[in-house]
């Protein structure tokens, strides 16, 4: 069976290219189409003998502007020529999906969400653009939503990637489909054996809507001790934030190993979770850890932690309501509510094994349906 794997982009490595590199591991000759791809920081995963690019790979500087090529990401990935592919899956959050394949052909496409910035989220990115952005955002987005549907309707099987993004898939394209959690390395994340020290930690891309000013502005105000994981656009107005309190414990580590990341998930007493995620990767890593997590009580975080088991919840992106939702945990901690063992077998249910599994069974449906 010949298999054509397709994903966005390949120039980082998240959470999106861990479901593609599970993917790799149960169609290991399978050949990847993308975008554009990063080969310095993507070919020892992703060896370049299996990348098949599209054109825009050929524009300067495309590993690092390709979110400027919105508007020609359709045709990229329509340019494709995906005949004689008996299974094409695709792993998409924007364009990915939109591939074309033969009648003959299984499309399964794995969804971690529809496109944020042609739906839902089209309003706040615009207000968060500048004037020019906001130009070719009115001119080409009505565009990119009516291709976007269009081409959600060529597929043979959806796969949401929680059931919050299974409610945006029939919001935005009309269709049902299937959840299927994506894989987390739970093999590789373990308790350290040892009582949690006195501090929390937090571990995010440094962009607006995680929300970390959240967690910096609620353990300042509490007197709580913060470990701040991760880089990106907000880190000098976040670390500005946390040096505006006098005494505030806030530490922030930069971008670290995967062992090390380990290291502070395993010490730590919770993990605060302030975004609104379509799943959220981050939280489980913690619980396999055996640590439990505050997290905001909307998005993917409501499927992967347990209130008053595995976690608390806070129901608003304010201080007070995070302040709150700490001063709950404290009460249960100190009441000895969060057993290790419990928190690490929860964790367990979203491992790499299961979705490789889940997967499998359903593409192995889809080509026996097509093949009626």
């Amino acid at each position: 069976m010949k298999i054509a794997i397709v994903h966005d982009w390949l120039v980082n490595y998240g959470g999106a290219e861990r479901v593609v590199e599970a993917m790799l591991s149960i169609y290991p000759d399978a050949d990847i189409f993308t975008l554009v791809y990063d080969e310095k920081k993507m070919g020892k995963i992703f060896p370049k003998e299996k990348v098949h690019t599209s054109f825009l790979q050929g524009f300067p500087l495309s590993t690092k502007l390709y979110t400027k090529f919105l508007s020609l990401m359709p045709r990229a990935f329509e340019s494709f020529d995906l005949t004689g592919y008996d299974l094409v899956l695709c792993s998409s959050s924007c364009c990915a999906k939109g591939v074309i394949t033969s009648p003959n052909t299984a499309h399964v496409a794995y969804i971690h969400s529809p496109m944020r910035y042609a739906w839902d989220l089209f309003y706040d990115y615009k207000k968060s653009s500048g004037k020019l952005t906001r130009f070719f955002m009115d001119r080409w987005i009505p565009q990119i939503r009516l291709w976007d549907f269009v081409s959600s309707q060529r597929i043979d099987t959806l796969i949401a990637n929680s059931s919050y993004i299974k409610r945006r898939i029939k919001k935005c394209w009309n269709r049902e489909s299937d959840v299927i959690f994506p894989p987390v390395d739970t093999d590789r994340l373990s308790p350290n054996g040892k009582d949690a020290e006195d501090f929390f930690v937090v571990f995010s891309r440094f962009v607006p809507y995680k929300r970390i000013d959240l967690a910096i502005k609620a353990c300042a105000s509490a007197g709580e001790k913060l470990v701040v994981i991760g880089s990106g656009s907000q880190e000098k107005e976040l670390k500005e934030l946390a040096s505006s309190y006098k005494n505030a414990d806030i530490t922030f580590t930069g971008r670290i190993s995967d062992d090390e990341v380990k290291g502070y998930l395993q010490r730590c007493k919770a993990l605060i979770f302030c975004a609104e995620e379509d799943f959220g990767i981050i939280p489980v890593e913690a619980q396999a850890c055996g640590r439990p997590v505050i997290a905001f009580k909307k998005g993917g975080a409501t499927e992967t932690v347990v209130d008053g088991v595995t976690g608390v919840f806070f129901d608003k992106q304010a201080e007070d309501s995070l302040l709150i939702a700490m001063q709950k945990f404290d009460d249960l901690r100190k009441a000895g509510t969060f057993d290790t063992q419990t928190i690490v077998n929860h964790a367990k249910k979203f491992s790499t094994q299961r979705f490789c599994a889940e997967l499998k069974e359903k593409i192995d449906k889809t080509i026996s349906e097509i093949q009626r």
